[in-house]
């Protein structure tokens, strides 16, 4: 015998059962350590179901929880029992239930033989490594951890804030240098029974046993102290996500794991049946490989990542949709708001659809129900005009409105009555090209029926309104494409703003315009908007409208309009 087995179980028996069997079967003894947490009853069954194995033993029970010192202690146990139990083993690899060798057993037996004196272990300095994901990386190593991470989340963070406002720093044993690592590793006997009967093992156990998370830095610290070589790596294939969660291989991932080329994999899906039996055979059968070398499927699984967090254009899914920012651009295309244009002009929606032969919609927000094109109930997605459905989720409304008629630009028209517009959300969208008339929203109150006090509260209201979105349309966080002109700016040359429109919408061959939506009546606003100072409200977003219209030609010079890039 040359390579000792040890297993910490504590779920998926008969995977675990299987297991060991198959290295049992190969020469290799193995003791097994079961969570204490398992019922009685359980482990019982676990135990005779192997009781026909001779080289199959089961050591003394400790309460294993993550980040805890249990898992150390379920360690030492096990390789305690291992060196006095089997005097010929030369390595002894520590694994977990849910792991599967990957390749033969005399292929690992015959790699490690030709490497008497190396203990595979990886072992890095916390300076060293970015390994550590949402958690403390020195601090864990000098502040005190009585607290369960999992189980008293609460005190956990309270009493590491508390040592950091007290600066409280625990003194580390002499002679030993932190490190950090992989808990699965292979170690040379001289290496392992050195750390287990140390002088020092009292002093050592006591200092780690509350570090956080001991069972990624015991052996690995201590192991520094005897070992005479060290390969910084661990034999066994594991992966995490990005959140620090280990990867779980199912059976789709048989090819993958083939080329990793590693001895043993963890963690496997108890279910992936393909794994089991594609792995656990006779030598005869298995696939001659070579150094083990995990890197080979790290472009897959970095792919695997950015996919999870990065996603497709536009696209929204589980993994990231509740984090702000993670979304691989806001929306999938383009699209083009109008604020003020519908109330302008007469005729805005269907000379904008036969000028560009985009689709456009209304006021997609209005308060009564989303117009969409051509006054549509539903539309491409299933997409409702209802307003309860729309404003229980705007932002989810309108990228769906984008993602369901990709291939084809939208337009559509917002104001201050809309209320529901995610306008913070298009201000900052680069997709997103919006062109403002500010003060439009009086043109309609000039030709309704209201008593004038009604309409002066409105006109005060719509006011503040537009003025709260003018402001996120004009923030420095805005990325989107953004015209602002004023009523009174706009109405004196409107062609060049609408040829300017047109021209950024990306009309396959750019022209000249040859007609213009129909503007509405305008004789009489301006002395509405003077009857509205002297009743003591101030229209002021409309600009420097004048009380009498001027003739055409006294028409002033036209003014650029205010330009977001």
């Amino acid at each position: 015998m040359s390579v000792g087995i040890l297993m910490l179980v504590h779920t998926a028996f008969g995977r675990a059962e299987q297991v060991a069997r198959h290295w049992n079967k190969y020469g290799c003894p193995v003791v097994i350590h079961v969570d204490a947490s398992v019922k009685p009853k359980a482990y019982k069954k676990f135990v005779k179901s192997l009781g026909d194995l001779a080289d199959v033993k089961f050591c003394k029970r400790h309460k294993c929880e993550w980040g805890a010192w249990g898992l150390v202690a379920a360690s030492q146990s096990a390789s305690e029992m291992m060196l006095e139990e089997f005097p010929e083993v030369r390595h002894i690899y520590l694994t977990s239930g849910s792991c599967l060798p990957l390749r033969p057993v005399e292929e690992l037996k015959d790699y490690l033989k030709s490497r008497p004196r190396t203990d595979f272990i990886e072992s890095a300095t916390t300076a060293d490594v970015p390994w550590t994901v949402g958690g403390l990386d020195a601090e864990r190593f000098t502040l005190h951890f009585p607290f369960s991470w999992k189980r008293n989340r609460y005190l956990f963070d309270k009493w590491v804030d508390i040592q950091r406002f007290l600066r409280i720093k625990r003194r580390i044993p002499h002679g030993i240098v932190p490190h950090m690592g992989s808990q699965w590793w292979c170690l040379t006997r001289q290496t392992l029974s050195a750390i287990l009967e140390d002088p020092e093992r009292d002093t050592f156990d006591k200092y780690f046993s509350r570090v956080w998370i001991p069972d990624e830095s015991y052996f690995q610290t201590l192991a520094r102290l005897y070992s005479t070589k060290i390969e910084s790596r661990s034999l066994t294939l594991s992966k995490f996500d990005f959140q620090g969660k280990p990867h779980i291989f199912y059976d789709d991932h048989l090819q993958l794991l083939r080329r990793s080329d590693c001895f043993v994999a963890r963690k496997i899906w108890p279910k992936a049946g393909k794994l089991y039996n594609g792995f656990l055979r006779d030598p005869e059968g298995a696939i001659k490989m070579s150094e083990p070398n995990p890197a080979k499927i790290d472009r897959i699984f970095a792919k695997a990542v950015e996919r999870r967090t990065k996603g497709r254009t536009g696209l929204y899914m589980q993994s990231r949709y509740p984090n702000e920012g993670w979304e691989n651009g806001m929306t999938f295309g383009r699209y083009s708001v109008f604020h003020g244009f519908a109330e302008l002009f007469e005729d805005f929606e269907t000379w904008l659809a036969r000028a560009t032969g985009t689709q456009v919609h209304g006021h997609i927000f209005a308060p009564e129900r989303a117009e969409f094109s051509g006054r549509q109930r539903v539309i491409n997605g299933a997409l409702s005009s209802s307003p309860k459905l729309r404003d229980y989720n705007s932002i989810a409304f309108l990228s769906n409105l984008i993602w369901n008629t990709r291939g084809e630009r939208q337009c559509f028209q917002v104001g201050p009555r809309d209320e529901g517009t995610p306008i913070w959300f298009i201000a900052k969208d680069p997709n997103a090209q919006v062109s403002v008339i500010s003060g439009a929203w009086a043109v309609p109150l000039f030709k309704s029926n209201l008593n004038f006090t009604d309409i002066r509260a409105e006109a005060a209201r719509l006011q503040k309104l537009e003025n709260d979105q003018l402001y996120a349309l004009r923030s420095p966080y805005a990325k989107a494409r953004v015209r602002i002109w004023t009523m009174a700016e706009f109405i004196e040359a409107p062609m060049e703003p609408l040829q300017t429109i047109i021209d950024e919408i990306g009309m396959d061959r750019a022209r000249r315009l040859s007609e213009a939506p129909r503007m509405t009546d305008l004789s009489g606003f301006g002395q509405f908007l003077q009857n509205l100072k002297n009743q003591g409200m101030h229209p002021y977003l409309m600009g420097d409208f004048p009380v009498e219209q001027p003739e055409t030609g006294q028409k002033k010079p036209p003014r650029k309009p205010y330009l977001v890039q």
